[in-house]
């Protein structure tokens, strides 16, 4: 439940089309739903402004679909992560219309037809100083792109477009420097990489907006599955980086999109 259906909740209330029994029983849910294997938190986006999301891991298909039709009905978008293509067939069962799937994101998404979202940013937008409202996605490697996607596509489903600049890591740090211009105009950064993440430190000192870097699995034995990319990140000397945890495309592309100033479902 969002404000804006708790808000059309009163006014029918007021204005006597809904007795107060009848609200109470749309009211039961709050502030969560018991369906056994979970507890959907349905006073989250009253609270914070976005739904509850579903971490895919762990969970069956079924219980995915189950989750998101019982979310769909108040609130959008509704999100789960970390999912494969199975997913999206279960789901699809359970919710006929508005489910997306993003292969290389593995997202599974469910969007109202009045919550739809920009997939691109254009050249139509309001500026504010030298930043348009979108953020930029900076991915080191090919095999880093699962997770930067991850964030581009989590990012554009509440509101704000993000732009993509894939394999400019360090070892070809030319190729960075090509995009440094169009980068900076974002108002924030989700810099992706694995191996040593060194390229959030560079990312760092060339932008003058905030960046949430984003440590990957991806690397030789010694890069221990992220952990090596993780420890570099937060040791970095340029100021303005923050970090979110390895492979966590999700939690930076959240993060990055409140800091643009990113739709949520009070609106």
């Amino acid at each position: 439940m969002d404000a804006r259906i708790l808000q059309n909740l009163l006014t029918d209330v007021a204005e006597g089309r809904l007795t107060p029994c009848e609200a109470s029983e749309k009211l039961k849910t709050l502030p969560y739903e018991d369906i056994g294997y979970a507890k959907l938190d349905t006073h989250r986006s009253l609270r914070t402004g976005r739904g509850e999301v579903i971490f895919g891991i762990g969970k069956t298909p079924e219980q995915v679909a189950e989750i998101i039709k019982r979310l769909s009905k108040d609130v959008s978008p509704v999100i789960a992560t970390k999912v494969g293509i199975e997913y999206y067939t279960a789901a699809c069962e359970a919710v006929p219309e508005g489910l997306v799937y993003y292969e290389k994101a593995r997202i599974l998404a469910y969007v109202a037809k009045e919550k739809a979202t920009p997939r691109k940013t254009g050249g139509s937008e309001a500026a504010e100083g030298c930043h348009t409202a979108h953020i930029a996605v900076v991915c080191a490697g090919t095999a880093d792109i699962p997770v930067a996607e991850e964030a581009a596509v989590t990012s554009e489903l509440y509101g704000v477009p993000a732009e993509r600049y894939y394999d400019v890591g360090v070892a070809g740090i030319h190729r960075l420097l090509d995009k440094v211009a169009d980068i900076r105009k974002a108002k924030a950064i989700v810099v992706v990489a694995g191996m040593e993440g060194a390229l959030a430190s560079v990312v760092g000192g060339l932008a003058d907006v905030p960046v949430v870097a984003v440590p990957t699995s991806i690397g030789y034995g010694a890069s221990m599955g992220g952990l090596a990319a993780l420890l570099a990140m937060l040791n970095t000397c340029s100021l303005g980086v923050g970090v979110v945890n390895i492979d966590n495309g999700f939690g930076a592309g959240y993060l990055a999109s409140m800091i643009a100033g990113g739709k949520n479902s009070r609106e």
